[in-house]
């Protein structure tokens, strides 16, 4: 399936005005919903549904949910800074260093 009908497949997120990623007390990330970010919004959303937070587990679905864009991350380091924080989790994991985990706040509507 393509990143457009897994999207449909996920909870909405029309109550969520953003979605912030802590690692521990420091801010990592803001994604606003907003277009272009609305879809990670979505899928960082299903992920803290599912795994409580976004680790290793965590990021290696949401590499599946953002399908063909995962590849494209991969080729291009640096263009889909959602996806480049996925398989640094990953990474870390892997290499049993800095292992880690991001908790996910909501901005409500």
């Amino acid at each position: 399936m393509q990143f457009s009908e897994i999207l449909a497949t996920l909870p909405t997120i029309d109550h969520i005005a953003a979605l912030e990623l802590f690692d521990g007390d420091v801010l990592v990330a803001r994604l606003e919903n907003k277009p272009g970010t609305a879809g990670s919004v979505r899928v960082y959303h299903a992920l803290m549904q599912e795994f409580g937070e976004i680790n290793a587990a965590a990021a290696t679905k949401g590499l599946q949910l953002y399908a063909e864009h995962t590849a494209d991350a991969k080729a291009f380091q640096g263009k889909h800074p959602n996806i480049d924080r996925l398989l640094t989790l990953i990474s870390n994991a892997d290499e049993h260093t800095d292992t880690q985990s991001l908790t996910v706040k909501l901005i409500q509507q």
